[in-house]
């Protein structure tokens, strides 16, 4: 087989790869934030058999160097793009990124919060316990942020 017998056409491969890069940044961003802040070993498998599922579907019958050099150079534009697209217009930001979630505001946990975050008592206290706080009490706020991390600002000691 010669490098330039290419199976599936640069365009088709472009366009392959355009249609899943999209499907997953949608589908990612409805499974929530945790896939990139707080991934699990879960987490992690799933992503990738994801990649690794999804490859076949990008590059069609095209398996030569020039097909996966296609790909990549398309998935880097579009991530550029979305960059792009994200920082200019706030709507589009909130929609791909999501706004900060506010879980404990004075020391009291907002239930409703942890549960539309899909967080659980354990992993609030885990967070809790690596920015150096002991109790929820001691929270002045805690939000989970847009890349799934988790701030915590103390109460002041006074």
């Amino acid at each position: 087989m010669s490098i330039l017998d290419l199976g599936s056409t640069p365009i088709e491969v472009a366009v392959r790869t355009a249609i899943v890069y999209l499907f997953l940044v949608v589908i990612l961003r409805i499974a929530g934030r945790r896939e990139v802040g707080q991934m699990s070993i879960l987490d992690l498998v799933v992503i990738l058999i994801i990649a690794n599922g999804v490859q076949n579907a990008m590059i069609g019958e095209n398996t030569t160097l020039v097909g996966g050099l296609i790909s990549a150079t398309t998935l880097v534009i579009l991530d550029r793009l979305l960059d792009t697209v994200i920082h200019r217009s706030a709507t589009v930001g909130r929609i791909l990124e999501g706004e900060p979630v506010l879980l404990i505001s004075g020391g009291r946990i907002l239930p409703s919060a942890l549960g539309r975050a899909s967080i659980d008592r354990a992993e609030l206290d885990a967070a809790l316990r690596a920015h150096g706080v002991a109790t929820v009490h001691d929270v002045r706020l805690a939000v989970l942020e847009t890349d799934g991390s988790i701030s915590v600002i103390p109460r002041d000691p006074a």
